[in-house]
């Protein structure tokens, strides 16, 4: 039996502590031993604390939805970045989810805009430009109604194969369009010692090499 049958299956027949089991599974990660702790933990130490969360769980289901021009999640039309005066909206920084915005954001060093893709290029998995929302992407960064036209999109997307071929696909189209794309770099951490930097690192901080002064 499928998991999504069998999912069905125990909805149907067991009772409020299995399905509850069964709901806490859809989180990343979480099998049938970490879930059941959970659920137990729940309900034995904080049953407070599950009411607040089942609560805030459903708040944020029928709340949160996407920012109409850059995709991430957001309770209103237009997010508060997108909606930010003092940002650059031509300049568009273009990341896989909104996690990784939040990274950016979190670094001080990025005074654009954003666009999230919600994914990555990933033909195993199913996932095509139609599904990293390039079409969106696209009227985003041309249409004045939106903020365009974009003077320079940055692709941060991560250095998977997966982020690198989103990455280039994405490029070469903006390339075709006369838009200039760049590539965050990428290359030894700060603090970070060669010795325990592995070798592949080092050669892209070798082919990403900036002149001093």
């Amino acid at each position: 039996m499928s998991r999504s049958k069998a999912s069905a299956h125990f909805t149907q027949e067991q009772d409020a502590l299995g399905r509850l089991i069964e709901a806490l599974r859809v989180l990343p990660g979480v099998g049938p031993k970490s879930a059941q702790r959970m659920a137990f933990y729940l309900l034995q130490h904080d049953r407070n604390g599950a009411a607040v969360l089942a609560q805030a769980l459903g708040e944020a289901a029928e709340l949160v939805g996407h920012c109409q021009r850059c995709n991430t999640f957001s309770e209103t039309q237009i997010c508060n970045t997108c909606s930010d005066g003092r940002r650059d909206p031509s300049l568009l920084c273009v990341v896989e989810t909104p996690a990784d915005q939040v990274m950016v954001e979190q670094t001080l060093s990025f005074k654009g805009q954003y666009f999230v893709l919600m994914g990555r290029i990933s033909p195993l998995d199913g996932m095509g430009p139609k599904e990293i929302h390039f079409d969106r992407l696209l009227n985003r960064i041309e249409s004045p109604e939106l903020g365009g036209p974009v003077r320079e999109v940055v692709l941060a997307t991560n250095f998977t194969s997966e982020g690198e071929a989103t990455a280039h696909y994405i490029g070469e189209i903006l390339k075709i369009k006369g838009i200039k794309a760049s590539r965050i770099a990428r290359g030894i951490p700060v603090g970070g010692e060669l010795e325990y930097v592995d070798v592949g690192t080092i050669a892209r901080a070798m082919l990403d090499r900036r002149t001093l002064g």
